[in-house]
């Protein structure tokens, strides 16, 4: 038996499903193929893939409803591809549970290193490491103290608290709705502008160059990502 992840690959154009094919077996997955929403949703069902990458445009629906639909049993990762323009189409799978996208036409290495970011992400943790760390920013739950090579930083409760959500979830895409809700709370889950400003102020704290961002990336319309 093979001991290779399997990763479910949903793509109806069949020159994208066969580069898929290739590019993860040689990253060493095993690949679970599908060409229609369907056929992945079968798939899934029948052999329970460790992960999956679905097109967000199938001929028998999108993939934002396989989305949605594997949420309902499973907590498996599940990477997106989608084209140029498809903003909308993106945020509203994230919110349905999807961890990531990657934009056609995309380079191999980037794909896979999406995809190892949202498997390591999908390992069990306790929690009950107080520090977390990444680059010489360090983040002290407990004392409620972040340095930055070693020096204390000044941060307000609530960009302690963003500077948290997006350490916690490093490498994972968050969406302006789902920082909104975690860190200020429902009522503002529409209030882009107050993330923005934070972010920033938060940038210019925290970051070498705040104009060129080493932690927190921001992808266009969609939300941020802690990196580091």
């Amino acid at each position: 038996m093979s001991d290779r992840l399997r990763v479910l690959v949903c793509d109806d154009e069949p020159q994208i499903l066969r580069a898929l094919k290739v590019i993860l077996r040689e990253a060493g997955f095993e690949v679970l193929p599908a060409a229609t929403a369907r056929e992945a949703l079968d798939t899934a069902a029948v052999t329970p893939p460790a992960a999956a990458i679905i097109d967000l445009l199938l001929p028998d629906g999108d993939g934002v409803e396989v989305c949605r639909s594997l949420r309902e049993w499973s907590e498996m990762p599940i990477l997106l591809l989608s084209a140029v323009g498809d903003e909308a189409e993106k945020v509203r799978a994230l919110e349905l549970g999807a961890d990531d996208y990657v934009t056609k036409p995309f380079a191999p290495s980037e794909l896979i290193a999406r995809l190892h970011a949202v498997l390591r992400r999908a390992r069990p943790d306790d929690g009950a490491t107080p520090t977390l760390t990444a680059d010489g920013l360090e983040l002290d739950r407990a004392a409620h103290e972040v340095r930055l090579n070693g020096a204390l930083v000044h941060l307000t409760p609530t960009e302690f608290e963003l500077l948290r959500t997006l350490m916690t979830n490093r490498d994972r895409l968050m969406t302006h709705r789902a920082l909104l809700t975690k860190v200020w709370g429902p009522a503002y889950a529409t209030d882009t502008h107050t993330l923005r400003v934070h972010v920033a102020n938060l940038r210019r704290k925290i970051e070498p160059d705040a104009a060129e961002p080493r932690y927190i990336r921001t992808d266009p319309g969609i939300g941020y990502r802690f990196s580091g």
